[in-house]
């Protein structure tokens, strides 16, 4: 895993904000910590240096979008061996918006959105299933996403 990176306060605070507007501009974060934006801005570039930030992200709703079926796939492979492969292919498929190598029953889990059932029929049995090294899958189809949220760093983290 990754090695825990030295951040104080001042981190936690930029961090928080940003968690929860990312285009905040620096001078908005800055008059809310009390520092310059100078500072805010030296801060961020240390926190992707050291990898803690690593980028930002516009969030779109998937459903808005026509995309009206959101599952998860539990992907078996033929051996462990072929993790890398199989991802690699994975990867190429765009209705695939996350890959996690998990322990437990399956060797990876996805996160799949597709327009309707016949999109995810189509994107399973053409795309998923005709990588070679997988040996099965188990779909679960998410009737609705009840929480998504940023990780909490002001309640858990303790630097």
């Amino acid at each position: 895993m990754g090695q825990i990176i030295d951040i104080d306060e001042l981190d936690i605070k930029i961090l928080t904000l940003l968690l929860h507007n990312a285009r905040l501009p620096f001078t908005d974060i800055a008059q809310e910590v009390h520092t310059s934006s100078g500072t805010v801005h030296v801060r961020m570039k240390k926190l992707e240096a050291a990898g803690i930030v690593r980028g930002a992200q516009l969030l779109v709703s998937p459903a808005k979008l026509g995309f009206d079926i959101c599952a998860f796939l539990g992907i078996y492979l033929e051996k462990g061996s072929l993790y890398k492969s199989v991802v690699k292919e994975l990867e190429a498929i765009p209705e695939i918006i996350e890959l996690h190598y998990t322990t437990g029953n399956y060797n990876i889990l996805a996160k799949i959105v597709c327009r309707d059932t016949q999109h995810l029929r189509e994107v399973l049995n053409d795309k998923i299933q005709a990588i070679e090294g997988i040996e099965r899958t188990e779909t679960f189809i998410s009737l609705e996403e009840s929480l998504q949220r940023p990780i909490s760093l002001e309640d858990t983290f303790n630097p």
